[in-house]
């Protein structure tokens, strides 16, 4: 990865939020040197990416896609709740072209709506998937098993935000939510067929391999406050 990219991503001071552990001082993509990593050894010809704030991830995933002779692309899911900062087609496609990315696909839609568009219907063959929207289990279970099965033999799922309980304000202060990620982690850490490994920095981000050989543990009601 060319330093010059990492410069021009952290210049922007948004792009330190949000919990990847990134640092400008030494040009530090904190975890994100995991999810370029990950890109460069699976070389998928996709990747999807629910949800993000200022495009930290899907950038960072693009350029290592880019980075390999294979090329591909990313899909990138975000209904711009947060703010309007992905309202806008055109802008939200500049803002990727200079970051030296374009190669990121956006749809403006939740993972539910997304679910019911033609390009949801011929989605296959996802080697990497990051959730990292709406980070309550309920949700993030839905953003799992929306494209579980949508995922190649090897693929590696990332789940963002997924170590603790913690009241997010993204919303807004009169729309305070708990992140509650953190239990699915437990149900999938006890679900036959899946391997489970934890980077408990920042944020922290859990990688999840394999196959769920069933999902009557993952599909009960949560209990959580």
């Amino acid at each position: 990865m060319q330093e010059e990219y990492i410069r021009d991503l952290l210049a922007d001071p948004e792009m330190l939020r949000m919990g990847h552990f990134q640092r400008r001082e030494d040009l530090n993509l904190g975890l994100g040197w995991i999810y370029y990593a990950l890109a460069r050894i699976i070389r998928p010809a996709r990747a999807v990416v629910i949800g993000s704030y200022r495009g930290f991830v899907p950038s960072v995933l693009a350029k290592s896609l880019m980075d390999n002779i294979e090329g591909g692309e990313v899909l990138f899911i975000d209904p711009s709740y947060a703010d309007d900062f992905w309202a806008d087609a055109v802008r939200v496609e500049t803002h990727f072209q200079q970051l030296g990315t374009p190669n990121v696909r956006h749809y403006r839609h939740t993972t539910q709506e997304f679910m019911a568009t033609q390009a949801y219907m011929e989605l296959a063959d996802i080697g990497l998937l990051m959730i990292d929207g709406h980070h309550t289990a309920e949700q993030a279970r839905l953003d799992y098993l929306a494209f579980y099965e949508k995922l190649t033999e090897n693929a590696i799922v990332l789940f963002h935000d997924s170590v603790r309980q913690k009241t997010s304000k993204i919303y807004g202060k009169d729309r305070l939510y708990t992140h509650t990620v953190c239990a699915l982690m437990e149900r999938l850490k006890m679900t036959p067929g899946l391997e489970i490994f934890t980077l408990p920095y920042a944020s922290g981000v859990t990688m999840v391999k394999g196959r769920p050989e069933t999902l009557d543990f993952i599909n009960q009601p949560f209990d959580v406050t």
